[in-house]
């Protein structure tokens, strides 16, 4: 169970957040996809830390993540 990241229907709309934070995952995750290094999310963001950054990506891995069933 992944306890860094939550979801409050009262905090921002009810999209998965970093806990204690109103940080977003998808802002986490489109900053490193916008090649935006971790160090440069840190310091933008120093209410994060690298164990919360880490959290969004295994997240979001785990979120993708399913059985693929094909027909016979």
């Amino acid at each position: 169970m992944n306890t860094r990241v939550t979801i409050d229907p009262e905090v921002c709309g009810g999209r998965p957040i970093v806990a204690g934070t109103r940080m977003r995952v998808s802002d986490v995750l489109d900053a490193l996809a916008s090649s935006v290094s971790i160090d440069e999310v840190l310091a933008d963001f120093p209410y994060l830390t690298r164990e919360d950054i880490i959290a969004c990506l295994t997240y979001r891995a785990r979120a993708v993540d399913h059985a693929v069933v094909q027909a016979a």
